[in-house]
C-alpha cells in the first residue's frame, strides 16, 4: 500500500494541473494516511513493553517525562518514554506512570523533559486508560519508589523549561485562581485551576480560551518583530521558526500547539518564497501534514476542535461580516466568532452532546480581553521575573493590570455559565433546515426579481 501511495503522488507531481491531477494527489494521500495508520496501530500492539510478564515480577524504568506531572493531593499522573526496561533498550515507548505517596510528591516536582528511574510494577492498559492508546501508550507503570532524577539533557526542552518558569514566576503576586488562569492563557497549562472554575468555562463555550492556540502564536510573533524585522529575509525565517519550536516546547506541544505551529511556518515558508497562501490551503497543507506523521491526532478532541474553529473563520468570517449589520468594530468580532462556534459545532455535539448558547455573548465579551491578557501576562511575568528578587513592590505593581483583566474574565464565564440553554443535535439540525429554507426563499426571491428586470417592456 504504501508503495503504491508513494508512485501516485510521483505521478501527481508529473501531470498537467486539473481534476487527473486532483483525484491522484487524494488517493495517495489517503493511501499515505491508511499505512501510517497501520504503521502507528501495529507500534502500539508489538512493543518490547507489551510482552507477557508474571504480574508479581517488579521492574524497572529509566524513562524522559513527555509532559508535566499531573494528579491529586496525594496522587500524580504522567506520561514518560521508557528508553530502558529492567536495564534493557525498550524502544522509546510512551508509558502512562501513576504513582502515590512519596513517589508522588516527588514526581510531581518535575517537568517535561526531566530523566527519572523509577522501580513499580508494569501492567496493560485497562478501562477508561485504554483511551490513552490514541497518544502512543502502550501501558501502565504503576510507580512505587523514584530511584533517580536528572534535569532535562534537551537543550531545547532546558530552554523551555528556564522560559517556562520565568514567565511564570512573576505572576506569583496575584490571588490563585488568577494566577492559575494566566498559567492556562500564556501556556496552556491548567492543572492548577479550581474544578469548578474550569466547568464554568466549559458552560460559558470559553474552554479554547484555556489551550494554546493560533492566537497565542501571533501574539508570541508580533512581540518578537520588532527585533526580527531588523535582519535580514532568511535570518528572519530562521529566527521565526526558531520562536516557533521554543514556544511550542514551552506550552508541550499540544494537538492545538502543533496545529498553530505548523501553519505559522508554513505561511512563512510561502512568504520567504514569494509564495502566500490563502489560509484555507495552509489550513489543508498543515492537515494532512501533520496527519501523515502522526495520523492518532484524528483522535484527538483538541485537535479536531482547533482545525474545525481554524476552517470556520477561514471560510465564513467575511461571508458572515459582510451580512452582518452594524458598524465594523462590531461586525468583524461578531463574524469571528460566529463562524468559529460553527466551525467546532460538528466536533461539539457527537461528543458532548450540546454547545452552550452563551458561547457567543461570552466570546464576545472575553475574546477583546484575551489578546492584552497574553501580551501583559508575558511582559509582566518577565519583567515581575526580573526584578522581583531586588524590588518585590515593582514586582507586585506590574502584576496589577494582568490580575484585572484576569478577574474580568473569570467573572464572564461565570456569568454566562448561569445561562440554561444548549443548543443540542436535534436544534442544530433545525437550525440547518432554517437557515436552508431562508436561503432558497431568497434564491427564488432574487430569480423572480430577475426574471422582472429580463422580461420585454410591453409594446403600445
Amino acid at each position: 500500500m504504501l508503495a503504491v501511495a508513494l508512485v501516485g503522488a510521483s505521478t501527481a507531481l508529473f501531470v498537467r494541473r486539473g481534476p487527473t491531477r486532483l483525484t491522484l494527489a487524494i488517493l495517495a494521500i489517503a493511501l499515505l494516511g491508511v499505512a501510517t495508520m497501520q504503521r502507528a496501530l501495529d507500534g502500539v500492539a508489538h512493543s518490547p513493553l507489551t510482552g507477557p510478564r508474571d504480574a508479581r515480577d517488579s521492574a524497572t524504568i529509566a524513562a524522559t517525562l513527555s509532559e508535566d506531572p499531573d494528579g491529586g493531593q496525594y496522587t500524580a499522573r504522567v506520561l514518560v518514554r521508557v528508553a530502558r526496561l529492567d536495564g534493557r533498550a525498550a524502544g522509546s515507548r510512551t508509558v502512562l506512570v501513576t504513582a502515590s505517596g512519596d513517589a508522588a510528591s516527588r514526581l510531581r516536582l518535575l517537568e517535561a523533559g526531566d530523566e527519572i528511574e523509577m522501580s513499580g510494577w508494569l501492567q496493560p492498559l485497562e478501562g477508561f486508560d485504554r483511551r490513552l492508546r490514541w497518544q502512543h501508550v502502550v501501558a501502565h507503570f504503576d510507580a512505587v519508589e523514584l530511584l533517580a532524577f536528572r534535569p532535562a539533557s534537551s537543550p531545547l526542552l532546558g530552554i523551555a523549561n528556564q522560559l517556562r518558569d520565568r514567565v511564570l514566576a512573576g505572576s506569583r503576586h496575584l490571588g490563585p485562581t488568577e494566577r492559575a488562569l494566566v498559567a492556562g492563557f500564556l501556556l496552556g497549562d491548567t492543572r492548577a485551576l479550581p474544578r469548578d472554575v474550569e466547568e464554568q468555562f466549559r458552560a460559558s463555550g470559553l474552554t479554547h480560551l484555556l489551550a494554546v492556540s493560533g492566537a497565542n502564536v501571533a501574539f508570541v510573533l508580533a512581540l518578537v518583530r520588532p527585533v526580527l524585522r531588523r535582519l535580514s529575509l532568511r535570518t528572519q525565517l530562521v529566527g521565526g521558526l526558531g520562536v516557533l519550536v521554543v514556544f511550542g516546547a514551552m506550552t508541550r506541544w499540544e494537538p492545538s500547539v502543533l496545529r498553530a505551529c505548523t501553519m505559522a511556518a508554513c505561511s512563512m515558508v510561502a512568504l520567504y518564497l514569494g509564495r502566500p497562501n490563502t489560509g484555507i490551503r495552509v489550513l489543508a497543507i498543515t492537515v494532512v501534514v501533520l496527519l501523515l506523521v502522526d495520523p492518532f491526532l484524528l483522535h484527538s478532541i483538541g485537535f479536531l476542535l482547533s482545525c474545525g474553529a481554524s476552517a470556520g473563520i477561514a471560510v465564513l468570517a467575511k461571508p458572515l461580516e459582510a451580512r452582518i449589520p452594524g458598524p465594523r468594530w462590531l461586525r468583524e468580532p461578531l463574524a469571528v466568532t460566529l463562524s468559529a462556534q460553527l466551525g467546532v459545532a460538528p466536533v461539539l455535539i457527537p461528543v458532548f452532546g450540546a454547545v452552550p448558547l452563551a458561547s457567543l455573548p461570552a466570546n464576545l465579551l472575553a475574546g477583546p480581553l484575551a489578546g492584552p491578557l497574553t501580551v501583559l501576562g508575558v511582559m509582566s511575568g518577565l519583567g515581575g521575573g526580573v526584578v522581583e528578587p531586588w524590588w518585590p513592590g515593582l514586582a507586585a505593581a506590574l502584576q496589577v493590570p494582568t490580575g484585572l483583566l484576569a478577574g474580568a474574565v473569570l467573572e464572564i464565564a461565570a456569568a454566562c455559565s448561569h445561562v440554561p440553554v444548549d443548543v443540542d443535535a436535534r436544534a442544530a439540525w433545525g437550525l440547518v433546515a432554517l437557515v436552508a429554507m431562508l436561503g432558497a426563499a431568497r434564491l427564488r426571491s432574487q430569480r423572480r426579481h430577475n426574471l422582472r428586470v429580463d422580461a420585454p417592456l410591453p409594446s403600445r
